[in-house]
């Protein structure tokens, strides 16, 4: 009796499946496609550029060169809702990274990405890039309008005029800074209201009152503080008493690299 051994060739299928390599660019297609499959972020986007070009046509169709607004720089004015959009998106980065902290998904991103950085890398570059292009093309679209209305008054300018330009887009560059220490902010407490809270009293409140302060000293300080700071950048014309505009510029980067920072180092040594 002879046996006979028969040995089947494996197949294809019966390999395991090759896992996929974790990448950057993974990390911030992963990053991109968590930002708009959320409703908050329509909400927050679609409310930041109503209030911008809806304020912006408000100033541009009731202005008059007698009701006290002739000396306000033309950008300031065409771009006054840009005050409150910033609100918006700055809720817009606390959401990014305390959001995911309230409904518990951080645990499966940092589980796919066990270095934990490129996350918030990846969450900070998503943010602003999208925050940036969004607030430089909504402020040409509301500066454009808004003149449309300012054509024949005192108020009327073209984007090729000195610093309007310039202006316009510092004013995006300053949003988008303020929004990345809002998600900074966001990381480093790991709580929506923690945040909200943090950015409206540090960030807003508190310059205002130490500018109050009888001390020559502190009003240079604060000339540097976030939002003073944004609101050099977004200025045809030097503000009296501001920063300039490399000098604004450079301290909103100090402020958005340290806010960035701080959670970035929390991260690597605190649990989920």
């Amino acid at each position: 009796m002879t046996t006979r051994t028969v040995t089947s060739a494996a197949t294809p299928t019966d390999r395991p499946a090759p896992t996929p390599t974790l990448t950057h660019a993974r990390v911030l297609r992963s990053e991109w496609h968590k930002l708009w499959t959320v409703r908050s972020t329509w909400i927050t986007v679609l409310s930041a550029v109503a209030l911008v070009l809806g304020v912006g046509i408000l100033m541009g169709s009731t202005y008059t060169a007698d009701g006290g607004d002739s000396d306000v720089d033309t950008v300031i004015l065409t771009l006054y809702g840009t005050q409150l959009g910033a609100i918006a998106l700055a809720v817009l980065g606390i959401l990014v990274t305390a959001g995911e902290y309230a409904t518990g998904m951080i645990r499966a991103s940092l589980t796919a990405v066990p270095s934990r950085l490129p996350v918030l890398g990846a969450k900070a570059a998503v943010y602003t890039g999208v925050v940036l292009t969004l607030t430089f093309l909504t402020n040409l679209l509301t500066f454009l309008t808004a003149q449309v209305f300012l054509s024949d008054t005192d108020q009327a300018a073209s984007l090729t005029d000195d610093g309007v330009l310039a202006a316009v887009a510092g004013n995006a560059a300053g949003i988008t800074l303020l929004g990345l220490i809002a998600l900074g902010l966001g990381a480093a407490l790991r709580s929506v209201p923690g945040a909200i809270g943090a950015f409206v009293g540090g960030v807003m409140i508190l310059p205002e009152v130490l500018g109050m302060l009888p001390y020559e000293a502190m009003e240079t300080v604060v000339r540097y503080f976030p939002t003073q700071a944004a609101g050099a950048l977004g200025s045809a014309t030097p503000l009296p008493g501001g920063a300039s505009p490399g000098g604004a510029l450079l301290a909103l980067l100090l402020w958005a690299a340290a806010a960035i920072t701080v959670p970035a180092l929390l991260l690597k040594r605190r649990d989920v």
